[in-house]
């Protein structure tokens, strides 16, 4: 039985990391009037960059390894350096990743303290 808690909990984790976690990110840059910047690419293309950040993170957090966190973080700005240089999208870019990050995190640990509670994690 335990383990039938243990995948309900890591699903709906993953379920509350990603789907929550996107308008957690949306409700703070727009509550903070954060002017998105012109964009260029394929549509809708940061919303999937978020939802695989928050992935990557979660997972990362679930399995101990905090400072592979880093690897997210330098691809996302080694990615987007060019585009720093304009004021706006830096602001957007910073408080996007910070927000998704953050939720990310934080869904992580509580988590991990789900699973030690009922004794399945590490």
């Amino acid at each position: 039985m335990s383990m039938v808690y243990y995948f309900l909990l890591i699903i709906v984790g993953y379920l509350i990391t990603l789907i929550l976690g996107s308008l957690f990110v949306r409700q703070i840059c727009a509550n903070l009037n954060i002017n998105k910047a012109k964009e260029s690419g394929l549509e809708r293309a940061g919303r999937a960059i978020g939802l695989f950040e928050r992935f990557i993170i979660l997972t990362f957090v679930l399995l101990s390894q905090y400072t592979a966190l880093a690897f997210v973080l330098a691809a996302k700005s080694i990615a987007r350096f060019k585009e720093l240089e304009d004021r706006n999208f830096a602001e957007y870019y910073l408080v996007g990743t910070l927000a998704s990050v953050s939720f990310a995190l934080f869904c992580g640990l509580i988590m991990k303290f789900l699973l030690k509670v009922i004794n399945l994690g590490p």
